[in-house]
C-alpha cells in the first residue's frame, strides 16, 4: 500500500491499520484516510476515521490532513445514516488522556444513536456560567487565537475573532440575551 511518503509509527496500531500491516474492517479508504470499525463498538456503526499519516492528536493536526478526515466523515457518516437509520450521530474526537485518548493517532468515533441507547448523555448537569466568567473565558481564547494567526501565517485564516474593544460595543446586547446551552 503506499502511503506517498506518510510518516508511520512502528509501534502505532492505527498506523499499522494505516498501511495494511495490521487488519481491520475496512469501510473506505482514500489516499489520506482511512476508516474502520473499533473492536469494541460503542453502537452499532460506530467507526473511526484516521490519517494515514500519523499525527498524534488535535494539536498537531494541519488543514491539508484534516480537510480530508473531515470530508470522508461526512460521506460515512451519511453511510452510517442510510445503513442503520439511527436517532442521532455523534462526532466525537479526545486529544489527551484527560480527555480519554487511548490510541496517540488522530482519529474521529462516528457513533450512531438511538433514543435510550447504552451511551447516555454525554455531558454533565452543570450550572451555565455568569457573564464575566463567560466575557473572560471568550477573551482568552481570541487572544490565544489572534497570536497563533499572527506566527503561523502559513496556514489560511479567513477569518479573525473579535477584539476585547468589541465585546465592550456589545456587552449589553449580551446580557439581555439568554445563555445558550452548546451541549446540543
Amino acid at each position: 500500500m503506499d502511503l506517498k511518503g506518510a510518516s508511520q509509527l512502528a509501534d502505532c496500531p492505527f498506523c499499522e491499520i494505516a498501511s495494511g500491516r495490521a487488519s481491520a474492517a475496512r469501510v473506505y479508504e482514500s489516499n489520506d484516510v482511512v476508516a474502520f470499525l473499533p473492536l469494541a463498538p460503542a453502537t452499532t456503526g460506530h467507526t473511526l476515521v484516521i490519517p494515514k499519516k500519523h499525527i498524534r492528536d488535535l494539536w498537531q493536526m494541519d488543514e491539508k490532513s484534516m480537510t480530508s478526515v473531515m470530508n470522508a466523515t461526512i460521506l460515512i457518516s451519511r453511510a452510517i445514516r442510510d445503513a442503520f437509520n439511527p436517532d442521532g450521530m455523534n462526532l466525537i474526537n479526545s486529544t489527551g488522556a484527560a480527555a480519554t485518548q487511548t490510541v496517540s493517532h488522530f482519529h474521529v468515533h462516528l457513533v450512531p444513536r438511538w433514543e435510550e441507547d447504552q451511551m447516555g448523555d454525554l455531558w454533565p448537569d452543570t450550572e451555565p456560567w455568569n457573564q464575566k466568567e463567560m466575557t473572560a473565558a471568550a477573551g482568552s481564547i481570541s487572544r490565544a487565537i489572534d497570536e497563533l494567526v499572527d506566527r503561523d501565517q502559513t496556514v489560511n485564516h479567513s477569518c479573525r475573532t473579535p477584539r476585547a474593544s468589541d465585546d465592550a460595543a456589545s456587552e449589553p446586547a449580551a446580557q439581555a440575551s439568554a445563555p445558550v446551552d452548546e451541549r446540543s
